[in-house]
This record gives C-alpha cells, sequence and structure tokens, in this order.
C-alpha cells in the first residue's frame, strides 16, 4: 500500500481540493445534520470533516498521518482529530451517528475488514467511497510522452481485492455485511492548476508521486518536460480540467 508518510503539506496543496469533491454527494446522501455526530475516517487535512461541520454536524476527525492532523488541526481548529487507523479504530461501538470513510477502503490491507470496523462503531449512518475513475489516467499519459512505463502500482492479494467499480465495489462490501446499501456512481470535473498538480507529484503523493521519486535525475527532466506538455494541451482558461468518478455506497442500520 502506498506510504503516505510526510506528505500532509503536499497533500493539502494538490489532492485535498480534489477528494473533496465528494462532499455534496455525501451531505446529500446522509440529510440534514439535526444535531448529529459524525466520524471522518482518513479525514486527511480536513477538507472533508470541515464541510460537514459547515453543514451542521457535530465532527471528529481520525487520521493516522502525523503531519495530517498537524495541518487538519491548525487549518481547522474546531474540529477534533484524533490518531487512527483502520481496521482497528479507537472508538466504542455506535460511537457516532454516521460514519464516512472517503477514499480509503482504495488503500488499506484488508477492505472487507475495514468495511466491518466503519459499521461497528457506526449508531446508523455509514459511507464510503472509492475510485472507479482515479488522477492515474492522467499521469500515466504523461508517462506515455516522457518514454517512461508507469508503474503497475501495489495490488491487494485476489482474496483481499475487489473489482474498482460500482458492482465490484457492491460486491465486497456484501462480503463484509453491508446488505442493503445504497451504491451509485457519482462524477465531477476538477480543475487543477499545473502547479497543485506538480506538487503531488513532487510531493510524494499517490502512485504517481511514488514513482516520480523513484526516477533518476534524467528521467525526472523527461517526466516534468512531459507533463509541462500534457498540461499545455489541457488547459483551459489557466486550469486543467479533469473528470472523475467514483463508487458511493451508504448503508444504514435502521
Amino acid at each position: 500500500m502506498k506510504d503516505w508518510a510526510g506528505t500532509g503539506r503536499a497533500y493539502a496543496d494538490s489532492y485535498a481540493s480534489l477528494c473533496v469533491g465528494t462532499a455534496a454527494f455525501l451531505l446529500d446522501e446522509l440529510g440534514e445534520a439535526r444535531g448529529r455526530t459524525l466520524l471522518d475516517v482518513g479525514s486527511g487535512t480536513g477538507s472533508l470533516s470541515a464541510a460537514f461541520a459547515g453543514a451542521g454536524w457535530s465532527v471528529t476527525g481520525c487520521e493516522p498521518e502525523p503531519t495530517m492532523r498537524e495541518i487538519a488541526s491548525r487549518e481547522h481548529a474546531g474540529i477534533p482529530v484524533v490518531d487512527g487507523a483502520l481496521p482497528q479504530l479507537p472508538f466504542q461501538d455506535r460511537a457516532f451517528d454516521a460514519v464516512v470513510a472517503n477514499f480509503v477502503l482504495n488503500h488499506v490491507a484488508d477492505p472487507r475488514m475495514a468495511a466491518r470496523e466503519l459499521s461497528r462503531v457506526s449508531a446508523d449512518l455509514v459511507a464510503a467511497t472509492v475510485w472507479t475513475n482515479s488522477p492515474t489516467w492522467l499521469w500515466r499519459e504523461v508517462c506515455d510522452r516522457a518514454g517512461l512505463t508507469p508503474s503497475a502500482g501495489d495490488r491487494l492479494p485476489p482474496e483481499k481485492d475487489f473489482e474498482r467499480t460500482v458492482d465490484g465495489f457492491a460486491r465486497m462490501l456484501d462480503d463484509a455485511g453491508w446488505t442493503g446499501s445504497r451504491l451509485s456512481e457519482v462524477t465531477w470535473t476538477w480543475s487543477a492548476g499545473a502547479a497543485a498538480l506538480w506538487v503531488s507529484a513532487e510531493g510524494g503523493i499517490g502512485g504517481a508521486g511514488q514513482f516520480y521519486r523513484a526516477l533518476d535525475s534524467s528521467e525526472r527532466g523527461a517526466f516534468r518536460a512531459a507533463f509541462d506538455a500534457v498540461c499545455s494541451e489541457r488547459t483551459v482558461d489557466g486550469r486543467v480540467p479533469l473528470e472523475h468518478s467514483a463508487a458511493m455506497a451508504i448503508r444504514s442500520r435502521r
């Protein structure tokens, strides 16, 4: 699985604004706050937690990476964030009215065990998202232009893995006991600045960032030149519009 150590600032300046693109969809599915409590698992630098808090939820973040927690605590000071990670969260059974894991189950070693743990700490609603069309395609284009072979990335053992589609996500969650879940696919456009995209690569974010960090100096030069060319071709009004999609699952105990 990917190494996120020390990436808090780079993530906040790049992919945080992409991943919070699911916020409107999740808020709509979970309904009005009505004083309810919510746990944001894998809360990163706090953007999704802040969106829910802004809608009236009483939010607690849960994030294992220290630099992510540091930024979340500084930039969203009114939202508590605790050190904790799947598959063993530091909370009692049914401790929160709702639990959200936004792009988390695609990063854990045992997605089914992690999904069961999300359910354990929820008194009612639990929601999760995974990529069905992720930023990976952009970086593949950069690698092709640079004459580099993109990394295949780490894969889970077959018995742990699942197909990254709505149906594949649904089957995995059924295995984890999320029977009766509502599944859908949501799509949005992330209009990113080229500078933010480059921060993600240079900062070691995700598979592309780890791939870049493993290159030698000449390969890095080719990668950067290809990146600049791709962004130049795709830029519209100073931004690079990139369409992304996610599978979203909502389960209720009631």
